[in-house]
């Protein structure tokens, strides 16, 4: 089993920054790709942006620029830098794990509780 576990979400101002914390543990050997989705009130969840473990990293064409993900294998945590943000950026956001490696095979579809952040003035 899985756990990831978020922080570092709250209220910002327009053109603030933030930054996302997700930290994964469990017994799993490793993890392919971790990353972060975000759901508005009203609309469905979407991919902000995911990193490999080999460093391969894609973003939403809404963050690119503004957002930088990162991960530290060894620690098996992922951030999510967040700049320039636009209130638009508004939502619940999501840590997720796919391509967890155990000793039973490959599992897929982690999620974390969620973290809020609100950007608003």
């Amino acid at each position: 089993q899985v756990q990831l576990v978020e922080s570092g979400g709250g209220l910002v101002q327009p053109g603030g920054s933030l930054r996302l914390s997700c930290a994964a543990s469990g017994t799993f050997f490793g993890i392919n790709a971790m990353g972060w989705y975000r759901q508005a009130p009203g609309k469905e969840r979407e991919l902000v942006a995911v990193i490999t473990g080999g460093g391969y990293r894609s973003y939403a064409d809404s963050v690119k620029g503004r957002f930088t993900i990162s991960r530290d294998n060894a620690k098996n945590t992922v951030d999510l830098q967040m700049n320039s943000l636009k209130p638009e950026d508004t939502a619940v956001y999501y840590c997720n794990a796919n391509g967890v490696y155990t000793a039973r095979g490959t599992s897929y579809g982690y999620w974390g509780q969620g973290t809020q952040v609100t950007v608003s003035s």
